[in-house]
C-alpha cells in the first residue's frame, strides 16, 4: 500500500482532518540511516508533522521543515517535506537507544529530552522563508507541534503520531507509522464561541475521544487505506475528503553534480590537497545517505574552474 496525504472536513466544516500514512517511507529512511528502533519512531514523527504542516500550503515547490532539538541523547532530529509529498530527514544519533516503555512503544520523549526547541521553517515557494520557534514542552513531538501550532496560529489541534516496529525485521521494521491532525477551523470557533462555552466544550470533547492512538493504530494494522482509517473514526461527523490527495515519498533531491559544486567551497589549498593525497573525496548526504565518490579528474576540473572564478 502506498503512503499517502488525505485532506477532509467533517460535513458541518468545523473541523479538518488531515491524516499521513509513511510507512514505506521512513522504512526506507532506516535503510538510508540505520536507524535504532527510538531513532526510527522519532524521526517518523518528525517525518509526519512536517507533511502535515506542509499540506496547508499552497504553491507546489512550498516546503516545511522541521528540527527538534533537545537535550536528550537523539540529538538533533530534522525532517523535510514538501507540499508535493516528498519527505527526506536524518536524527544526529541514530543508534542512539532505550527501552521501550511499558506499553512497547519507544520512549521519544526520553529520547528527544525535555528542554531544548522546536523550530519550523516554511519555505512557501517564493521569496524568503520564515521560520518561527517554540520550546519544548513534550519531547513526544505530537504534543510539540500541537503546542507551536496554538502559539504560532492561535489554533487548537490535537494530533496523533505513532507507529509500530518490529526490530526482529531488519529489512522493513516499520509495520505502520501515520500521523494525524485535527483542527478546529478558526470560522467554526467564532461561532461556537458566539453560542455557549458548552458547545465548544462539548466539541473539544469529541475531538479527544476520537483521536485514540490505540483506536488509530488498531485501524492502520487492518491494512486500511488512510481514507478508510480517517472515515471510519469519525463516521459520524460525515467525513468529506477533499481532492488535494497525494501519494509520499521519500525522496532527496541531491547529486553528485551538487555535491562537486559545493565542494568549490573548500578552496584551492583542500582542494588540492584532495587530490595530492587523497586521491579523490567522499562525501554523504545527512538527508538521505547517499554516498558520493569525487575522482581525481572531477577535483581537478573544479580547481580549474575555481581558478578562473577567482581571477574574473
Amino acid at each position: 500500500m502506498n503512503d499517502r496525504l488525505v485532506r477532509a472536513l467533517t460535513a458541518d466544516g468545523r473541523v479538518r482532518v488531515i491524516g499521513v500514512n509513511i510507512t514505506q517511507s521512513l522504512n526506507k529512511a532506516y535503510r538510508r540511516h540505520h536507524l535504532s528502533p527510538l531513532a526510527i519512531a522519532a524521526l517518523g514523527r518528525a517525518m509526519s508533522a512536517s507533511l502535515l504542516l506542509a499540506s496547508n500550503m499552497k504553491k507546489e515547490r512550498a516546503r516545511v521543515n522541521v528540527r527538534v532539538a533537545g537535550d536528550g541523547g537523539l540529538g538533533l532530529i530534522y525532517a523535510d517535506a514538501g507540499f508535493d509529498g516528498t519527505i527526506r530527514g536524518f536524527v544526529a544519533n541514530p543508534q542512539f537507544t532505550l527501552p521501550p516503555l511499558a506499553d512497547g512503544q519507544q520512549n521519544v520523549s526520553q529520547g528527544v529530552g525535555h528542554t531544548g526547541f522546536f523550530k519550523v521553517m516554511r519555505d512557501v515557494g517564493y521569496g524568503e522563508p520564515y521560520s518561527s520557534t517554540v520550546e519544548l514542552i513534550a519531547g513526544d513531538i505530537a504534543n510539540d507541534v500541537a503546542w507551536y501550532l496554538a502559539s504560532s496560529e492561535q489554533t487548537f489541534s490535537k494530533l496523533i503520531l505513532t507507529e509500530v516496529i518490529n526490530p526482529e525485521n531488519s529489512d522493513a521494521p516499520v509495520q505502520v507509522a501515520a500521523g494525524l491532525l485535527l483542527q478546529i477551523m478558526p470560522v467554526a470557533t467564532l461561532r461556537i464561541a458566539k453560542t455557549t462555552n458548552r458547545s465548544q466544550e462539548e466539541l473539544l470533547v469529541q475531538l479527544e475521544a476520537k483521536s485514540n492512538t490505540q483506536n488509530f493504530i488498531h485501524l492502520l494494522l487492518q491494512d486500511k487505506t488512510i481514507e478508510d482509517v480517517m472515515t471510519e473514526l469519525f463516521a459520524d461527523m460525515h467525513l468529506d475528503i477533499l481532492p488535494m490527495s497525494k501519494d509520499v515519498r521519500f525522496h532527496c533531491p541531491c547529486t553528485l553534480d551538487r555535491m562537486l559544486a559545493a565542494m568549490k567551497m573548500f578552496g584551492e589549498e583542500d582542494l588540492r590537497s584532495m587530490i595530492a593525497e587523497d586521491l579523490g573525496a567522499e562525501a554523504t548526504c545527512h538527508f538521505c545517505g547517499e554516498v558520493y565518490h569525487a575522482t581525481t579528474e572531477q577535483l581537478n576540473t573544479l580547481l580549474a574552474d575555481l581558478l578562473v572564478e577567482t581571477k574574473a
